[in-house]
């Protein structure tokens, strides 16, 4: 890979910080958002990709982080969870209410959204485990792209949801609400595959997507875990130091 001094310089920052297992301060010169990928690609040379998560879905985020678009990181084995999830297997971890997709069929790029919908084979309840390098979640566009999204690990409901979709995602933590937010701020679910696809070169049968969250991201801590969705469906989880 042929990046710049400062590429090089922001992807060996990621890397030893991931290696050591602890949080680092913005520093250096800024790279470019191409650049940022190039680095996350960089850091999962040579492992299977599980899929991918989406980050940054709203538009008003997106104009705080100038940018037009969504950001995606990648997903690899290890990162999908099962009860009980222990947090010394992170650096800071911060917990997000979501819905994945389970990929039925390939989606190559350039498909159109009907050719998403087919490709779709359910939708599920999930929880993002978010887990970023940087000292107190400040990071730029670049930092966090290139930090594979704040990609930590996440948990997949088993549940299969029937569509379309309507009303909230809630989780809360030992019976205390923590964080919600309305399925509509989502988006459509084709929309997203198929600019995914377009960004990644095609999506394949048997991945996953995460679609990214419609609530605030929490500091987490020990104890049961539950994820409300729609018409009576939840994820539940025991979470431990």
């Amino acid at each position: 890979m042929n990046i710049s001094e400062d590429a090089g310089a922001l992807l060996e920052r990621v890397r030893r910080a991931r290696e050591e297992r602890r949080t680092v301060r913005r520093a250096g010169a800024e790279v470019g958002l191409d650049a940022a990928y190039e680095i996350q690609a960089a850091l999962g040379e040579g492992r299977e990709i599980k899929g991918y998560k989406l980050g940054l879905i709203s538009a008003a985020k997106q104009e705080q982080m100038g940018i037009d678009s969504p950001i995606y990181g990648r997903v690899y084995p290890e990162m999908l969870l099962e009860s009980p999830v222990k947090l010394s297997g992170f650096i800071q971890p911060r917990l997000e209410p979501e819905l994945a997709v389970v990929l039925g069929g390939d989606l190559p790029p350039g498909a159109a959204p009907g050719a998403a919908s087919l490709a779709v084979g359910g939708l599920f309840l999930a929880i993002d485990f978010l887990d970023s390098i940087w000292e107190g979640y400040r990071f730029s566009i670049s930092d966090v792209v290139a930090d594979n999204t704040s990609g930590g690990g996440f948990l997949l409901g088993e549940r299969l949801l029937d569509v379309p979709l309507e009303g909230k995602l809630s989780l809360y933590l030992n019976g205390e609400l923590l964080t919600e937010g309305p399925l509509e701020a989502l988006g459509k679910v084709d929309e997203r595959l198929v600019w995914l696809a377009g960004e990644v070169g095609g999506l394949k049968a048997g991945q996953v997507v995460f679609l990214g969250s419609p609530a605030a991201a929490l500091e987490t801590r020990p104890g049961t875990l539950e994820l409300r969705g729609p018409e009576g469906s939840a994820l539940i989880a025991r979470i431990e130091e």
